[in-house]
């Protein structure tokens, strides 16, 4: 027998074994749930993609949103936290667009969920597909469809639609300015630490924190920022670092 071999093949074993421990013990570190994420969505115009800010298009009456962590036909669960309504809608084509949005949605979905034009924030959910409960939403998506290629789209004003979207926001009381990013959940402090520590050393960033959510569940997080401008800086900033999911949250 070929003693070299047999040794050869033994090492590549246990490397696969180790291998594959350190890869469980790397993803374990984090919690990790079905997708969801919240933040501002970019609502679809035909001057966003004139101007190549966004680079496919979304009909203004579809259910369909660009959402670049999920695969093409996805369904989704779309909730505006503001004033609690929800509408289920699919992910449409891989799109481009601004990495601090966290979808593009169309404008009927903007109308339907009432969205606050100057703060368009609204929380993403990812609905499995081996549900019933999707299966007769995807049905109803699809008559839906059919329904709005029928529907005389030309006779709808665009601008009456503006103008009642700024008349709703208006009447609305005006709430502070009040977000945060949340980077990650760590089942250990440590690993938390280590993140802390990567985010100070790599970004010009300051403003990083941890809070303990339970025995086994600390947050790395940044902020809080009270206007727009200076989260958006700091999104920016830390999205360099190669995150995949980095979710902004409304503070109370």
């Amino acid at each position: 027998m070929n003693y070299k071999l047999l040794l050869t093949l033994i090492c590549i074993l246990l490397y696969s074994c180790a291998e594959n421990t350190l890869n469980k013990t790397t993803k374990n570190n984090f919690i990790i749930n079905k997708f969801s994420n919240s933040g501002f969505a970019l609502i679809y115009s035909d001057n966003l993609f004139k101007n190549k800010i966004v680079d496919k298009k979304i009909n203004q009456r579809d259910l369909i949103i660009f959402q670049k962590n999920l695969r093409r036909g996805t369904d989704v669960k779309i909730f505006n936290p503001e004033n609690k309504k929800t509408i289920i809608a699919k992910v449409g084509k891989n799109s481009i667009y601004p990495s601090f949005n966290n979808s593009v949605i169309s404008k009927r979905i903007s109308d339907e969920l009432e969205l606050n034009m100057d703060e368009p924030y609204i929380v993403i959910e990812e609905i499995r597909s081996n549900s019933t409960f999707i299966a007769k939403k995807s049905k109803m998506f699809e008559i839906e469809k059919k329904v709005a290629g029928k529907a005389p789209v030309e006779s709808i004003s665009i601008n009456d639609l503006n103008a009642s979207n700024k008349k709703k926001n208006n009447n609305k009381k005006k709430r502070k300015f009040n977000y945060s990013i949340k980077i990650a959940d760590f089942y250990f402090k440590k690993t938390a630490e280590s993140m802390l520590n990567r985010v100070k050393s790599e970004t010009s960033i300051k403003k990083v924190e941890i809070i303990k959510i339970s025995e086994k569940n600390f947050r790395v997080y940044l902020g809080p920022y009270s206007n727009l401008k200076a989260l958006q800086k700091a999104y920016n900033g830390v999205e360099k670092l190669g995150f995949e999911n980095i979710i902004i949250l409304k503070n109370d």
